[in-house]
């Protein structure tokens, strides 16, 4: 297959506009038409990960961080990034990264965590506002299905875990066509009155242009009347971290016993332990600090993410316990996921898990 149709597969999963603005996803090297026959999936993209992918005959590599955050002004390998950047082109081995918008979607890298910890019914910690829109468009009886299917099919109507939503209402409509005009209805300077429906359907707003193509592509009308509005509500299914509880409550010290087993962790730091059972647990990919407020707010007995500094415990206050598993360890299960979604959706192309440990940190005990 080509790179694009891999591309376009993993960003209807997670659109490449969740993106936070510092963020680098997408494809960083390579043609989005060149043909692809084997992946390489890996946390990092690293110079021995871009060697493996050479000696595994990897057409490209599909990491969790871009290699490239900032501009790069020459390329003479004079540091690790320009390194990567030069041996991937004269290997022509396409790198692709989806970062942040993993982050930020139901399904992605918190979700993944929250899975292996067991959590039932989770849900977004903290969901993003301003992302959807709400199209209200007047249609007369005879097409009310086929617009209204036409706009489910371009994505619209979905709400959290439910699609091909819509509120309908019945009305009539007045217009008079004039010199010039061309109407599916009625006659020209004769006013007309029409029996018609208003559909309002919300959409994400990343997809508002197949929606408004799906609505003057199976509508009848030479001008379409339609309404278009801003909503502040917030996307459920967008956002960081994830939130949900334990089948059972635990103990402090047992709880931890299953964070280390579940995650595969070789040290947790934390906070003073709450004499109190856990059970409702929020979690954060990654460096996930700024969440603390929203994990407290959300009921949250523990709060698991990466990169807290010393005084940044203090935050805790007693409320609530933090836990900071690793930045690699708490992403590490991210590989994991994007294997099985591509091989899901795609029985032909070979994918391959990374065999380097590309974590920067290492222990010593």
């Amino acid at each position: 297959m080509k790179i694009k149709e891999l591309i376009a597969y993993l960003e209807e999963l997670a659109p490449s506009v969740y993106q936070e603005g510092y963020d680098n996803s997408g494809l960083l090297v390579g043609d989005p038409e060149h043909e692809i026959s084997r992946g390489l999936i890996s946390l990092d993209c690293t110079e021995a990960v871009v060697d493996e992918a050479i000696r595994r005959q990897c057409d490209i590599v599909i990491s969790h961080h871009p290699i490239v955050f900032k501009g790069l002004k020459k390329f003479n390998g004079k540091n690790y990034v320009e390194r990567v950047i030069m041996k991937a082109i004269k290997h022509d081995i396409a790198l692709y990264a989806i970062h942040t918008n993993l982050d930020n979607v139901y399904g992605g890298v918190s979700s993944k965590i929250a899975a292996k910890l067991g959590l039932e019914h989770h849900a977004v910690l903290s969901p993003k506002r301003q992302l959807l829109k709400k199209l209200a468009v007047f249609v007369p009886r005879t097409h009310v299905d086929t617009v209204r299917d036409a706009l489910f099919e371009a994505g619209a109507g979905a709400i959290g875990r439910y699609d091909q939503c819509s509120y309908n209402t019945v009305g009539y409509g007045t217009f008079r066509a004039l010199e010039g005009a061309n109407p599916a209805i009625g006659d020209i300077g004769l006013q007309e009155r029409v029996e018609e429906t208003k559909i309002e359907v919300v959409y994400p707003q990343h997809k508002e242009r197949d929606v408004l193509l799906a609505m003057y592509q199976s509508h009848p009308y030479e001008e379409v009347a339609h309404d278009i509005i801003s909503l502040e509500n917030t996307l459920s299914t967008v956002g960081s971290g994830a939130i949900g509880n334990l089948p059972a409550p635990m103990m402090a010290e047992e709880f931890l016993a299953h964070l280390k087993q579940a995650l595969r962790l070789k040290v947790i730091r934390h906070t003073a332990l709450l004499n109190r059972p856990i059970q409702r647990v929020a979690v954060c990919g990654g460096a996930g600090g700024f969440l603390l407020a929203d994990a407290k707010r959300s009921g949250a007995d523990i709060f698991i993410t990466a990169d807290y500094k010393y005084h940044e415990f203090f935050d805790a206050e007693d409320q609530i316990v933090i836990a900071d598993i690793g930045h690699f360890e708490s992403e590490q299960f991210t590989q994991e996921l994007l294997l099985e979604v591509i091989q899901k959706k795609f029985v032909n192309f070979a994918v391959l898990l990374t065999e380097i440990d590309t974590n920067p940190i290492k222990y010593y005990s």
